[in-house]
């Protein structure tokens, strides 16, 4: 029996119409061995493909609304516990903070691999202003609405051979269901210089949205992991006026702001550390050949060339 949803629109939308969408797209496998989905210019493991295309067609953003962007490991969980606590620092103190007690990754959910993967139709209206959501999708794949409201959109990004080696551990860590075990990151290598990752390509997930600052930085704002790793006062500062909730003279004489990069820190290194390893600029080298550092960091560099956008591969 044909199961049947509503989009936003009021149209309705059959669930066997986005099986058959997923199962006529393009093919290949991941490190591990498990499917990936090529879909509008992007591979989807298949626990985010049926989520992603539910949240473009179901999803209406308000203009109050914060999205969390970003490549896998790529300081994701820590721009998570940032974010929620500069938006909710009137709630909470340091002290009583949720991120203490639950990850962040509970408390700013995301689109495609959990609200939409979950259900077709999340119930998201109860939730109040400002909503805070996340998203590992590109930002040419966001919804209109979106990208054409007010809503505040904020993506980190980090190195390139960082990423690569975090993001072969997670996918050694938690492979997919029926994944093959891997034994070294040089594993179907060949297509990770493809692009072909979850979420991949790499340089276009970064550009698209590096683009999008420059165009409207009033609308999206651009971090790196180095950065906040080398200053983390100074950008946690500029993540919180760029959400329009500016720290005052007297939290910042009252040492607020430290107390919320203690916070954090303490989300990312305790209990809730599953998607953490040491995390250090320049780490690649442990797991990375010249060679195969020097052929990847080639391609990004081309890939990026004439962008303005670099990066720091090591401390």
């Amino acid at each position: 029996m044909e199961t049947t949803t509503f989009s936003s629109n009021g149209e309705s939308v059959p669930t066997d119409e986005i099986q058959d969408l997923v199962a006529g797209l393009p093919g290949e496998k991941n490190w591990d061995g498990s499917p990936l989905y090529f879909y509008e210019g992007a591979w989807y493991p298949l626990l985010a493909m049926r989520g992603a295309i539910s949240f473009q067609q179901h999803f209406i953003a308000r203009d109050s609304d914060i999205i969390l962007a970003s490549m896998p490991k790529s300081g994701t969980t820590w721009l998570k516990a940032l974010a929620f606590s500069v938006v909710n620092r009137n709630i909470y103190s340091p002290t009583e903070s949720p991120l203490l007690t639950t990850p962040s990754h509970d408390l700013v959910r995301f689109f495609e691999i959990d609200l939409y993967s979950k259900s077709q139709l999340p119930d998201l209206e109860h939730l109040p202003a400002p909503r805070i959501f996340s998203s590992h999708m590109h930002y040419e794949t966001l919804t209109q609405s979106i990208r054409g409201s007010g809503c505040k959109i904020v993506y980190i990004c980090r190195n390139p051979l960082d990423q690569l080696v975090s993001d072969f551990h997670f996918s050694r860590k938690f492979k997919g269901e029926n994944g093959k075990p891997l034994s070294s990151i040089d594993d179907d290598f060949d297509n990770v210089c493809l692009g072909i990752k979850s979420f991949g390509p790499f340089w276009d997930s970064v550009l698209g949205y590096w683009k999008a600052s420059l165009d409207r930085p009033d609308k999206v704002l651009f971090l790196k992991y180095e950065d906040l790793k080398e200053d983390i006062t100074f950008n946690l500062k500029k993540l919180a006026e760029f959400l329009g909730l500016p720290f005052t003279e007297k939290e910042e004489k009252e040492g607020s702001l430290k107390k919320y990069q203690g916070c954090a820190a303490l989300t990312i290194s305790g209990i809730w550390n599953a998607f953490f390893r040491k995390a250090k600029v320049g780490g690649w080298c442990n797991d990375l050949t010249p060679s195969m550092a020097e052929r990847f960091l080639k391609i990004v560099e081309e890939k990026l060339a004439g962008s303005g956008l670099s990066f720091k591969v090591s401390e």
